[in-house]
């Protein structure tokens, strides 16, 4: 096949520090093969096509709701469905408008479970809570469960116990999560969450998670994800030192997420659609960085993002440049890079537009964690374990207004 030449404004051409796959290269990274296989690899699932979302009738479902009903809190009603699962027959559990404080766990042996905001907007329903990373077990515990909403023999009791009792000086980022869904055929729609931590804090390191899922089959629809450093987590279960034992599929469409630092991030396989990425600096980090994927070495696809939006506060495009992403180590930090053995983060951005606040010349950076320089395969082996798997393709840069947008401007913190 000859490849089509490209023009000129799109992606620009390819560098050291910015690479870019050619017409034929690009054939292979599509939703179908990214899908094509999940679950345990020792017994993968079949190729998976997701289709949207679409809530049943009202008396299919259990309304949440702070002034009526039997489920004042999502939990509750989380709690009430992973308790009475006599099947594997998907739960659904609306949500009225609101702001509800307070976390949502879904443990791992829960059914398919859909959350739906019923606002006419996903600002509407807001699910929101302040963690930080840095919280010792006691400042987690008194956030987290302080009128008693978690006991023992709740569904979701060891995911609480395990961190409220860890008796380490920090929580650590996996516990800062206002949901955390380890269960598969998880469905988020039509709502906001935000980790409500923003900018209470300096610019060091303080993850503060507002979504994190494990399990596969993951659908992301219609939200409004907010914090600053590491807004959605996108995990996958088994993966220890770079190597996986699960592939966790993800599917985020028409989302506003919102943070600086790495705040898309993970070893799943996602595919993202009609993404607004929205990167700030108020809190000021002095960096930013959008994607940080954890692919393990041996899964061909991390991230593919499609037909999304980059844009920025204005505070970037003159001194300050954010990245599009960089890789992230995983469980690198004493032993370094390895190839064939550490997690080496792949992503794709096409088809896509960015604006003036992004570095067009080296849009990656140096890995999280260990350092290591970005470098690129220019071979047509893009796998190569020895390079970075982070690369574009038919993308535009663009200015536009970096002030305030429509989203920002109507949302509520929480």
């Amino acid at each position: 096949m000859t490849d089509v030449k490209r023009n000129p404004e799109e992606t620009g051409p390819e560098s050291a520090q910015r690479p870019v796959l050619s017409d034929s290269e690009a054939l292979r990274y599509t939703p179908e093969n990214l899908f094509a296989r999940g679950g345990w690899l020792h017994s993968p699932d079949g190729p998976w096509r997701p289709e949207g979302i679409t809530p049943p009738p009202d008396e299919r479902t259990r309304v949440v709701d702070t002034q009526r009903g039997p489920f004042r809190t999502v939990q509750q009603a989380v709690n009430a469905a992973v308790d009475g699962a006599g099947s594997r027959a998907r739960v659904w559990i609306a949500v009225a408008p609101g702001v509800y404080r307070g976390v949502v766990y879904l443990p791992a042996n829960a059914p398919p479970i859909t959350i739906y905001g019923t606002g006419e907007t996903p600002e509407q329903v807001s699910l929101a809570l302040t963690l930080d990373a840095r919280f010792t077990p006691q400042q987690y515990q008194a956030a987290v469960n302080a009128c008693g909403e978690f006991q023992p023999g709740d569904p979701a009791w060891e995911e609480y116990q395990c961190i409220a009792a860890s008796g380490a000086p920090e929580i650590g980022t996996g516990a800062s999560a206002v949901v955390w869904a380890q269960s598969d055929g998880f469905q988020l729609l039509n709502l906001s969450v935000v980790n409500t931590l923003l900018d209470s804090v300096d610019g060091q390191a303080h993850q503060a998670v507002a979504l994190r899922t494990d399990g596969d089959r993951v659908q992301l629809e219609r939200l409004r994800l907010i914090s600053r450093q590491d807004t959605l987590w996108l995990n996958s279960r088994g993966v220890a030192q770079g190597a996986a034992s699960h592939i966790s599929r993800v599917r985020v469409k028409d989302c506003y997420i919102e943070g600086d630092v790495d705040y898309v991030f993970g070893s799943a396989s996602a595919y993202f659609e009609n993404v607004h990425f929205h990167t700030v600096s108020s809190r000021g980090a002095g960096e930013a960085f959008v994607l940080a994927p954890s692919t393990p070495h041996d899964v061909p696809f991390g991230f593919l993002v499609q037909q999304c939006r980059f844009t920025t506060d204005n505070g970037f495009g003159e001194t300050l440049f954010a990245k599009l992403g960089r890789a992230w180590d995983h469980g690198a930090r004493e032993t370094g890079y390895r190839p064939d053995h550490t997690a080496n983060g792949q992503a794709l951005i096409r088809d896509s537009f960015t604006d003036a606040g992004f570095d067009a010349k080296a849009p990656w950076g140096a890995a999280a964690t260990t350092g290591r320089p970005f470098a690129a395969s220019r071979s047509a082996l893009r796998d190569d374990v020895r390079y970075n798997r982070l690369v574009e393709y038919h993308n535009q840069q663009r200015v536009e207004n970096r002030g305030k947008t429509p989203a920002q401007k109507r949302r509520r913190q929480g």
